[in-house]
Parts: C-alpha cells; structure tokens; sequence
C-alpha cells in the first residue's frame, strides 16, 4: 500500500512539473516580437524627487509594434466600453482606478505619457522594462513587480486606451 500510494505521488509531481508547456508559445512569440524594428527614445533625466509614475515624457513613444497612432478628438463610447470590460477582466488583479496598488493608477496616464507608450506597454511589458528607460524605473517603483503580459491584442489595447481617456 504504501509503495502504490509512493507511486502515485511521484506521477502526480511529475505531471505537475512537466505542466510548463506554455512557455514555449513565449518564446515563440518573444521571437516574433524581435524581429521588429523598435524604435527608442530616451528619457531625460527629471528632479531626482519625482517617481516614475509622476514623471511627465509625451516623447517617448517606447518600445514595441506600435510606433504611430491617430486618436480622434472625441472619445469612441463604444470602444471605451469594450475597453473597460477588458480592463475590469484583465488588468484590475494589479491597478485600481484612483489608486496606487500593485501597479500604478491608470487615471491621468495620457497626460503623462504618448499614447503608444501606453499600448507598447500593454502589448509588450517584458520588452519595455527591457528596453525603456522610464518602464525600467517604474518597475523598481513597483517594488520589482512586473506587469504580466495578458496577450491582449492590438484591437483590445486600443479599446483599453480609449477607456483610459475617459478617466480623469
């Protein structure tokens, strides 16, 4: 009994270990993602006393699939609501509307930064607080926590931007 109650814990450790078949379709797509051409800009050193996440740059357009991006003057509804529902379902475990939390406050952020840093952000945060120097800086803001890469597409970042704009 006891050798058969051994057997089965060493099967059910080594199927729990070998449950790691995800990281290879990162890596596939890590590989697909340095095959563009990003582009970087880098951001002036500001007053030691400001935190990244207070930090004004509407230059840097980070790194990443998204180097231009057109945004009316007024706020699509219906994509802001699509936005929200993809923000309330996917990004609400780390930020809080109106508050600091595990990452920054989304409230204000396209006052403070070009709205392709925002979507690189979204798309590709490893490769931003690989490459960027303000996404390096807010990342030890946050105490080391990086953002998880949710795998949203360009068309639900895009929503997830129009919702941002609607949040003062």
């Amino acid at each position: 009994m006891k050798s058969t109650l051994k057997f089965v814990t060493l099967v059910i450790t080594l199927l729990a270990l070998s449950c790691g078949g995800g990281e290879e379709k990162k890596d596939e797509k890590t590989k697909v993602q340095l095959k563009r051409q990003p582009t970087t800009k880098k951001v002036e050193s500001k007053s030691t006393d400001t935190k990244p996440s207070e930090t004004i740059d509407l230059t840097n357009k980070g790194v990443g699939p998204i180097t231009s991006i057109d945004i009316s003057a007024s706020v699509d509804q219906a994509m802001a609501t699509k936005g929200k529902d993809v923000f309330n379902k996917m990004c609400t475990a780390c930020h809080r509307i109106g508050k600091k939390f595990i990452g920054p406050a989304p409230n204000g952020i396209l006052k403070r930064r070009t709205p392709e840093w925002v979507m690189n952000m979204i798309l590709d945060p490893e490769g931003m607080t690989q490459k960027d120097p303000l996404a390096k800086a807010l990342l030890m803001e946050f105490n080391g926590s990086p953002m998880a890469n949710q795998n949203l597409t360009e068309e639900e970042a895009r929503a997830v931007l129009e919702y941002f704009r609607t949040l003062n």
